[in-house]
């Protein structure tokens, strides 16, 4: 029966000696049965072809297959295989070349009979360098990376740096902590979805996905004084059924700035820019009041349309983008809640700041013109090819 390369169970040292000892055996008998050019090119195929060659398959079924602990084991007698079984098989083209000039009645020395074995196989494996390579077209970012990029790099030049943090969060950090005290209603709306199983676990310890990148703010405060400038991007998640205008996985940006003497007049002073620098500098800001747990006052942030140019009129007819107000709702923002200081040990006598929030999807709806959220989650190349 021909040798096949077994799948491993027991990866211990003397199971892969036994497993490497077996194919050795294997190499060598076969190797005595070749006779031929036409029996090496077989052999040679069998042993070494990259698409099914025992040595490819050593390295799918041994290496690939190993359990962590035991890669660099297997590693290392893969290695060494490779090392005696391509030799083994030029040696063996070596004995039959020789084999076939000296019925032919030549004398052929043994160095020029392994140099023409080299030279066969590296004529079968010739790579021109001097034709041209293989075109691959360039990838671009997608347009929600591109859009969350853009905002980031906005702050960025204002000096804010950026903050990372888990998609699992608990309940402290996402909701306790943000001044979501246990059955407050505020909890209701952000459609949370709970990790399975955290019953038995006090409230705060629970895990959950994570509903906004807030949590990210609270960390970073708890491991920085202040000042504190931070823009926080990430994936959230909220139990939010698919239509043109939502999705249960979408991309926030948060931003935090705490310092002495920061007012509500430097919110409004950063978002007009921020705003300006990503629609243009025709684009005007408004704000008007609203609520969140974690800032007092809070406010939503209105643009001017930049479809009707504030109108509320575009070619004779309402404004679709708008609803014919002349202005669009986009992000969330207020001075931080003197109780959220309370949770991280800033001195809320002595510190103030600001947060803001926006969706990324949002965003880039409106700079691209999109309609529906969900095509940028479908991976259709037709839409995507657009932003190349």
């Amino acid at each position: 029966m021909p040798y096949t390369v077994p799948k491993l169970t027991d990866f211990s040292a003397a199971a892969l000696d036994s497993a490497v000892c077996e194919l050795l055996s294997a190499l060598d008998q076969e190797s005595a049965a070749v006779d031929s050019e036409n029996d090496w090119k077989f052999f040679r195929d069998r042993w070494i072809a990259r698409k099914n060659g025992v040595l490819t398959q050593v390295n799918d079924l041994w290496l690939k297959a190993a359990p962590g602990p035991s890669k660099r084991d297997v590693g290392q007698r893969v290695n060494e295989l490779k090392a005696k079984i391509e030799p083994a098989v030029d040696a063996t083209y070596a004995r039959v070349l020789s084999g076939a000039l000296f019925k032919k009645g030549r004398h052929v020395g043994r160095a020029k009979v392994r140099d023409s074995a080299f030279q066969y196989r590296g004529e079968s494996e010739h790579l021109d360098i001097t034709l041209p390579g293989i075109h691959r077209p360039i990838g671009v970012e997608h347009p929600v990376i591109k859009t969350m990029n853009e905002i980031i790099g906005v702050f960025r030049n204002l000096g804010y740096s950026v903050e990372e943090g888990p998609e699992i969060e608990t309940d402290f950090y996402n909701f306790e902590a943000l001044n979501f005290p246990p059955n407050h209603p505020a909890r209701d709306t952000q459609d949370t979805l709970f990790i399975a199983g955290q019953e038995s676990k006090p409230l705060r310890d629970r895990l959950l996905l994570r509903t906004h990148t807030s949590p990210v703010q609270i960390r970073t405060m708890q491991k920085t004084k202040p000042p504190v400038r931070v823009v926080c991007p990430g994936k959230v998640h909220r139990n939010d059924e698919p239509d043109a205008t939502h999705s249960p996985i979408f991309h926030q940006i948060e931003g935090l700035a705490v310092d002495t003497n920061i007012t509500f007049c430097d919110l409004k002073g950063t978002l007009d820019h921020a705003m300006k620098t990503l629609f243009g500098s025709s684009v005007k800001t408004r704000f008007y009041p609203s609520f969140f747990p974690f800032t007092e006052p809070s406010a939503d942030v209105q643009i001017s349309c930049i479809f009707c140019d504030g109108k509320g009129t575009r070619d004779g007819a309402p404004c679709r983008n708008c609803k014919a107000s002349g202005w669009i709702e986009l992000l969330g923002c207020g001075m931080v809640d003197p109780n959220v200081y309370g949770f991280v040990d800033y001195d809320a006598t002595k510190v103030s700041g600001f947060a803001f929030g926006m969706g990324v999807e949002r965003i880039a709806i409106l700079k691209y013109g999109v309609d529906d959220i969900q095509v940028f989650f479908q991976g259709d190349v037709r839409f995507l090819e657009q932003f190349g």
